[in-house]
């Protein structure tokens, strides 16, 4: 059985083809510029150099079919048929508060997909676009909607509620809903392993940092609390986006410019945060290699996205009490030492002992690392994620009827003998 795993964005398609017998993943690539112009395809397969067409998609129904041509081509693919692919599974960035698990999609649940858009106005209409292109071109095949939203569903009310007025949320939906989900699901049961506990027994706080960024409490093995809230804008200092700020400046900005909603809502999604700061940089190897070369802004970014790091670790464990880890996922909290150095440094007080070495070391994808000395009473970790997996693993439970939700299911990574391949 193989199970296709996608995730659409706003002008792009990313893909894994995984082979259940085998447990392992045989390709993966992305379509890029989906929509605006100049697309291409770039393909990869174990032991073979990465492939990249260019190929115009002015959709993403396009964009699909370009995946699947890719696959089954006799030169560059690795299906002889399209028939091999058992069922898809589909990243669903918000699933309100409707879904708290991932599900097999009919029409019901796209409906109830669609009826939940305007709570992420950028990440949902896409990711429906995904869903009704895969079942144009593979009327046949199972579909499975993977939310970023459900693993945050056993947040309580006085951690989801935003002091509004309450009809807001009767409404409008107006409250916390959290996004990473895959992710934090992830890397908490790999977290889980290497304390040697079960889920349910531990405290932990996931950091999954990338261009977007999110934090979560797990106290006894779910979610209580995260940083992102209605929309992926608030919480840590992000690429683009700001993070937590006084809600007051937007108003303040718009008298002050003449800005617009629309615009002022761009500004703090697609010219705030690392960028903002910086006024060049997004990417964070760019901007520890400038503050290292003397850019006082660089530095002053990175300071600043430390700082509010340290901030959500310590009002987490204050959540969450005692602690057994800390868990760095995502682009940067796999690669960025220097952030993380930043970030954990003078937390010894907290039960937190960084060994610098250790975390300097700690800079690949591939590899799950303790980050803290050995006699550190709270455990720093390193952990690749692997949100691909959790879709694959929750479409093929659901097809062999096994799936439950993510707090009772048993993935094959919560297993002590689990090997990342």
């Amino acid at each position: 059985m193989d199970i296709l795993a996608l995730n659409c964005g706003s002008s792009s398609v990313k893909y894994q083809l995984f082979d259940w017998a085998k447990k392992e993943v045989i390709a993966k690539g992305m379509v890029e510029r989906v929509i605006i112009g100049d697309s291409f395809i770039m393909h990869e397969v174990p032991g073979r150099e990465t492939y990249r067409e260019e190929s115009e998609c002015p959709d993403h129904q396009v964009a699909i079919d370009l995946i699947i041509k890719t696959l089954t081509d006799p030169v560059h693919g690795v299906l002889k048929d399209i028939k091999n692919i058992s069922a898809i599974g589909h990243r669903v960035v918000h699933g309100g508060e409707k879904f708290t698990c991932s599900v097999l999609i009919d029409d019901k649940v796209l409906d109830a997909v669609k009826e939940v858009q305007h709570l992420a106005p950028l990440h949902n209409p896409p990711n429906i676009a995904g869903i009704e292109a895969a079942q144009a071109i593979l009327p046949d095949v199972p579909q499975v909607a993977i939310f970023d939203t459900a693993f945050h569903q056993t947040m309580p009310e006085h951690s989801y509620l935003y002091p509004l007025p309450y009809e807001w949320y009767e409404k409008y939906g107006v409250r916390r809903y959290g996004f990473h989900g895959t992710s934090h699901l992830y890397v908490s049961k790999r977290a889980a392993v290497l304390l040697g506990k079960a889920p349910k027994d531990t405290n932990i706080i996931t950091m999954h940092i990338g261009n977007g960024v999110s934090h979560c409490a797990i106290a006894n093995g779910v979610s209580v609390d995260t940083s992102m809230g209605l929309t992926p804008l608030e919480g840590a200092v992000m690429g683009t986006r700001c993070g937590d700020i006084d809600p007051a400046i937007p108003a303040f900005m718009m008298q002050k410019e003449n800005l617009s909603a629309k615009e002022i809502d761009s500004i703090l999604n697609k010219k705030s945060g690392v960028l903002g700061i910086t006024g060049r940089f997004t990417d964070r190897r760019e901007v520890i290699e400038h503050a290292g070369n003397g850019d006082r802004l660089c530095k002053l970014a990175l300071d600043i996205e430390a700082y509010r790091l340290r901030k959500y670790i310590g009002s987490y464990m204050a959540a969450i009490g005692k602690l057994d880890a800390v868990v760095f996922t995502a682009g940067v909290g796999e690669m960025g030492w220097p952030i993380r150095e930043k970030t954990i440094e003078g937390l010894e007080h907290l039960g937190i002992k960084l060994d610098k070495e250790r975390n300097k070391s700690a800079m690949t994808r591939k590899r799950e690392t303790l980050i803290t000395t050995d006699d550190s009473p709270v455990k720093v970790y390193v952990i690749p994620t692997d949100e691909e997996l959790v879709f694959t693993e929750d479409v093929a439970a659901i097809l062999e009827g096994t799936y439950t939700d993510h707090m009772q299911f048993e993935y094959s990574f919560s297993r002590p003998d689990f090997v990342r391949k």
